[in-house]
């Protein structure tokens, strides 16, 4: 990651003299009626219903500034967001950030970390609608995305039935065999470095898995089987996956893993940030997905080839 370049802080310049070169010449999607610069947006919701949901960054706990360019964070901010709207078979069309960082950070900064969120909605045709800027002992985002349904019903964890097909879109594994190689220092496979950075979210997919008859779908955050395992527990069945249907994923993660000395199946299986989506259907998929498993009778469980997986399941946050 390049230098910090020197400027004025946020201090220097002031809350919202920050805040007016944050938001001076962006544009909004038709959805949008009232932007940055009132008391609060106003967007407009066509389906009469709002999907929303929010999740926080902490600085050297969900990113480093010695690894991440502000961009990557901003990024990182909204696709892990966005995903969570997708896997409720909607698609995000807005999004309230809140920042906080100490007084010291560059002006500029901040502008590359706004630069990035931008960019990252700007790829499915959403925008930043408001927030916050306040001080605070390190950077800290909290980002609130909303999401429009466009006429469907929302896709649950509850409603995986026996016989439906458990089905992913996306990468796995990716994002925890990169941060293995930033936390060794290991300069190889850039792409995997990249992916623990930014996520590569298959926008579009959740309106498709929707559309295609998904009965149940979760975003891979904190990890396949975590994951799965609300899926589990919401629907009251059990899954069981496939390790030769993951094999890709295994594969392109195996060279990263023999670096470090790590099990790639700990990788693929509990690994969490790719925002893939994974999801349950009862008949044909959507283009793009990959079936890795099959939803069988109760108790909820997870199952690896018929058998309870042994080890790590997943990020805890505590």
């Amino acid at each position: 990651m390049a230098d910090r370049e020197v400027g004025d802080t946020l201090a220097d310049r002031g809350e919202f003299v920050v805040i007016d070169g944050l938001v001076a010449g962006r544009s909004h999607p038709r959805t949008v009626q009232v932007g940055p610069g009132d008391d609060a947006a106003v967007v407009v919701a066509a389906d009469g219903r709002v999907v929303v949901t929010t999740d926080m960054l902490v600085e050297g706990r969900h990113f480093r500034l010695d690894w991440s360019a502000p961009q990557d964070v901003g990024r990182k901010a909204i696709a892990q967001n966005a995903a969570d709207v997708e896997a409720m078979g909607a698609v995000a069309t807005a999004f309230v950030v809140a920042f906080g960082a100490p007084g010291s950070t560059l002006a500029d900064d901040a502008q590359r970390l706004s630069d990035g969120m931008w960019q990252e909605a700007g790829t499915f045709g959403a925008s930043i609608v408001g927030g916050d800027l306040v001080a605070a002992p390190q950077w800290v985002i909290s980002v609130t995305a909303i999401g429009d349904l466009g006429g469907r019903q929302p896709v649950l964890l509850a409603g995986a039935r026996p016989g439906d097909v458990v089905a992913v879109v996306g990468e796995l594994g990716r994002s925890a065999a990169g941060h293995a190689l930033w936390l060794g220092d290991v300069d190889e496979h850039p792409d995997l470095r990249g992916r623990h950075l930014v996520p590569a979210v298959p926008y579009g997919q959740g309106r498709a898995a929707a559309d295609a008859g998904a009965t149940a779908m979760t975003d891979v955050s904190d990890g396949l089987l975590a994951d799965l395992g609300h899926v589990a527990a919401a629907s009251g069945v059990g899954l069981d996956l496939s390790r030769a249907a993951l094999a890709a994923d295994h594969d392109a993660v195996a060279g990263a893993a023999e670096l470090t000395g790590a099990d790639p199946w700990t990788w693929v299986l509990a690994g969490g940030e790719d925002h893939a989506l994974v999801a349950t259907f009862p008949g044909a998929l959507p283009a793009g997905w990959r079936p890795i498993g099959h939803v069988i009778d109760g108790p909820a469980r997870v199952l690896v080839d018929g058998a309870a997986p042994a080890g790590a399941t997943g990020w805890q946050s505590f």
